[in-house]
């Protein structure tokens, strides 16, 4: 089910993408004056993009805000069945691959910069993304997310 007020806009998630941010990045995801019951809708609303996917060999998208969904032409359904390299064209999926193990050793990045590619075959480019590992409260990898609030159609 995409996220909704009945599932508080998998507002558990949405936690653990903040949490990580925040403890690898050292500032909040989503502003601090807000209510945290209502990180959730925060996020599925935001005027930025964000995605998530899983720890599969293959990792698979288990999370994108409204942004990123129009982004790439998505609903979630179709979102949550998609491998995340198919994000990105193929003759980009080194440069991404690159990009990801880079983060799995670092822990993040801040400045990275690609061309994306929509389900309809829209190019875009993001800039100044930042990538970065999801890590639960006991440290536990579960996963990564990207924030973008800067992109360009192409």
């Amino acid at each position: 089910m995409h996220p909704c007020r009945e599932n508080h806009f998998y507002q558990e998630h949405v936690r653990l993408i903040g949490r990580s941010f925040e403890k690898l990045l050292n500032k909040p995801l989503l502003p601090e004056n807000g209510d945290d019951s209502e990180m959730g809708a925060m996020l599925y609303f935001a005027p930025f993009a964000v995605v998530s996917h899983d720890t599969q060999a293959d990792p698979v998208f288990n999370y994108g805000n409204a942004k990123a969904l129009d982004l790439f032409e998505m609903s979630w359904e179709e979102l949550i069945k998609t491998p995340s390299r198919l994000s990105a064209e193929t003759v980009n999926q080194d440069e991404r691959n690159r990009l990801l193990a880079l983060v799995s050793k670092q822990g993040y990045i801040n400045d990275y910069q690609g061309i994306r590619i929509s389900k309809n075959g829209r190019r875009f480019m993001i800039k100044n993304a930042m990538v970065w590992n999801l890590l639960d409260d006991s440290s536990v990898y579960r996963g990564q997310a990207a924030f973008f609030d800067d992109w360009l159609m192409l």
